[in-house]
């Protein structure tokens, strides 16, 4: 009995490809239309996006030439280990939102929001405060933007995981 679908196994490089998108997208949308300016934590997480949208396309164009059979196992757990980096990643942040662990250095300044205001100010000289790292701007049922990345980068590891071990049951 198989955990995911076959069809979901054979595109789940195009499905990691959305899903990493999705993330960017509302990563954003919370930045360009809520006003919540990104802390160096918040960039460093979506890189780990940015890394999984540019595995997944290299591989869509790698399958155009080379059977997806060799490369299946392997593209599956390289996107499994880059979740789970992304998890580990998310974990910290969350966990310096909790005040469990201090977070870095580059998060000790203070600000939240960014506006058209703070635009301004800046222009006339006025000095710009980093978001803080260790401060969640934002909460929905009691996890922070880090919490629910945590889970989403663990549900995405989890079936890069099991799309390999598939892949290489299939061998």
């Amino acid at each position: 009995m198989s955990a995911l679908p076959h069809p979901f196994q054979r595109w789940w490089p195009a499905a990691a490809f959305a899903a990493s998108a999705a993330m960017l997208a509302a990563a954003h949308a919370f930045q360009s239309f809520g006003g919540f300016a990104p802390c160096t934590l918040c960039l460093r997480q979506r890189e780990v996006y940015w890394a999984a949208l540019a595995v997944a396309a290299a591989v869509g164009a790698a399958l155009v030439v080379t059977p997806a059979r060799r490369l299946a196992p392997w593209i599956g757990a390289g996107l499994a280990l880059l979740f789970l980096y992304g998890a580990g990643l998310a974990a910290y942040h969350a966990g310096a939102e909790w005040k469990w662990w201090p977070g870095p250095q580059a998060c000790s300044g203070g600000g939240g929001k960014a506006s058209l205001a703070s635009l301004q100010a800046l222009m006339h000289g006025a000095k710009v405060v980093a978001p803080r790292c260790d401060e969640a701007a934002w909460r929905m049922l009691g996890l922070s933007m880090a919490g629910w990345n945590v889970l989403a980068s663990l549900v995405f590891a989890g079936f890069s995981g099991v799309a390999a071990v598939k892949a290489l049951a299939r061998d």
